[in-house]
């Protein structure tokens, strides 16, 4: 069996798959779309994108979130080639932001329940604020036992 084995190790056939897959994710961007016309457009273009499994476009919100195994900057650079004027999602949730009307932060432009994602919007890691917040909170029953 030792030839045999030998001639099958030679002759053996492996398949390496060269391109690793791309990673799933969601990718929000912000587009300016008039009329259905223009919804149409940008959806079947990123829909025959390579790796897109679900398009939604919303023309209220001015937003087009594709979920699949896609780069974000391949899905920016294909809505582009459109000829609409598009980047990526610049708002977070109301509910998310710490500080909504934080300068900056507060946008007439956004969509209801958003503001601008910017850093002002969100507390520091080192916030002594918080660090008092939680002295002073029920939960912390330690600090406030009287000896």
């Amino acid at each position: 069996m030792g030839f045999l084995d030998h001639i099958s190790d030679m002759f053996e056939v492996t398949s390496i798959r060269k391109s690793k897959r791309k990673p799933m994710r969601t990718v929000e961007i912000k587009v300016k779309m008039d009329c259905e016309g223009c919804e149409r457009r940008v959806k079947n273009a990123v829909s025959s994108m390579k790796g897109a499994r679900s398009v939604d476009v919303s023309r209220k919100e001015s937003k087009v979130t594709v979920s699949g195994h896609v780069d974000p900057k391949k899905v920016l650079k294909k809505i582009r080639s459109t000829g609409k004027a598009a980047e990526m999602w610049p708002y977070v949730k109301y509910d998310l932001a710490y500080y909504p009307y934080a300068p900056g932060a507060y946008d007439k432009k956004a969509p209801p329940g958003y503001v601008r994602n910017v850093v002002q919007a969100f507390p520091s890691p080192n916030a002594p604020e918080e660090k008092y917040s939680a002295l002073f909170s029920d939960e912390n029953v330690e600090a406030c036992s009287i000896m």
